[in-house]
């Protein structure tokens, strides 16, 4: 099966792939070292509208559909995985609110949040909450006739940069989400521990104490707030991983074949080695096999088929855990190499770990992909 892109879907893809190899891949390394990004890279998102790629274009965005998202996703991906799950998160966020908030919280962060002048992130996860929602103990209750949130999150993926939080809080039992300005009093912001993977994703942790949320900042009242909306921001950011992941895949299989085009051991190129090529293949064949299965859950999600849900574990699930065996073969092929900050792979290797574990662990979407699917007739 070969897919083939529109005209203008192949316009976008090449737009995608000349930003990231002017703007961002020369100087990745050097992002991961210092341990964010600078601002200039975040308005050169926001210039180009490719923040709000979710977002309807009347607010400011791009409103751009599954596929043509998806090949934005790849490249960022293929530049810097840390990077793309900044439009993980952030889309998730867009997509709450644009929704289940009201319009005056539309209007109030949508734009800002297309044109790069505003950050959100998705506070889900907590010191004994991962994806398991019915585990949340972040609580929000009326108090003297206001709301007040207290509880705390962990691991939120640009959280020291965000300016705006969807945080999940359990709401009279029920889990809801709500909008939370970080300039709130009651909320305070400290660095997550130096990590493996995603170092210049400015991970952090959040303590709400007495935390005033205005009441049109809640969203899920009615109890649909744990199915419509948590899952469905899952969704979209299992979605924008998969993609990612690909380009991962595809980025560690372009260092891998350079490499072996120019390393010469026992009196032959790498690449002429068997066992080199059968490295090689194989991450061909799982690049080529993950970006389809993106392409299917993409193509699902355009036409909002039941099967959208499914569809997006499988390619989430099946493209992380190539991106993971590409980034350990590449570093294999590099052999002592592969471990010096002088070649990107061990940037790789370190960031295709996470791949298996943000919007649900490789083991979640196993859980997801039985419950779905349909094995008589797949």
């Amino acid at each position: 099966m070969k897919i083939e892109l529109t005209p203008d879907q192949s316009k976008s893809k090449s737009e995608f792939s000349h930003f990231v190899v002017e703007r961002i891949i020369p100087y990745a390394d050097a992002f991961d070292d210092q341990k964010m990004f600078p601002s200039s890279v975040i308005s050169s998102l926001g210039g180009r509208r490719y923040l709000g790629v979710n977002i309807a274009p009347e607010l400011g965005g791009l409103g751009l559909d599954p596929i043509v998202s998806g090949l934005l996703f790849e490249q960022m991906g293929r530049a810097s995985c840390a990077l793309m799950s900044l439009f993980a998160v952030h889309g998730m966020v867009a997509h709450a609110i644009s929704n289940w908030s009201s319009d005056s919280q539309k209007k109030k962060w949508l734009p800002k949040l297309a044109r790069g002048e505003a950050v959100a992130a998705f506070a889900l996860t907590e010191p004994d909450a991962g994806t398991d929602a019915s585990a949340i103990q972040s609580k929000i209750e009326k108090i003297n006739g206001a709301w007040s949130l207290n509880g705390s999150k962990k691991w939120i993926s640009f959280g020291m940069r965000a300016d705006v939080f969807l945080v999940l809080a359990r709401l009279d039992g029920r889990v809801v989400g709500l909008l939370v300005d970080r300039n709130l009093p009651g909320l305070s912001i400290s660095p997550a521990p130096d990590m493996l993977s995603f170092r210049s994703a400015q991970l952090a942790s959040l303590s709400f104490q007495n935390c005033c949320i205005p009441d049109e900042n809640i969203i899920g009242h009615g109890g649909f707030g744990f199915s419509n909306i948590m899952n469905s921001c899952l969704n979209y950011g299992r979605y924008c991983v998969a993609w990612g992941s690909v380009g991962l895949a595809q980025a560690c299989l372009e260092a891998s074949v350079s490499y072996a085009s120019q390393r010469v051991q026992f009196g032959k190129l790498l690449k002429e080695h068997d066992l080199i090529r059968e490295m090689l293949s194989d991450m061909l064949t799982n690049v080529k096999a993950a970006r389809l299965l993106c392409y299917q859950a993409g193509y699902s999600r355009q036409m909002m088929k039941r099967a959208a849900t499914s569809e997006t574990a499988i390619a989430k699930y099946f493209a992380s855990r190539a991106a993971a065996k590409a980034a350990a073969d590449a570093v294999q092929i590099h052999g002592a190499n592969g471990l010096s900050r002088e070649y990107p792979v061990q940037r790789y290797f370190r960031d295709a770990k996470a791949l298996e574990l943000i919007e649900g662990s490789s083991q979640v979407h196993q859980m997801i992909i039985a419950k779905f699917a349909d094995f008589t007739n797949a």
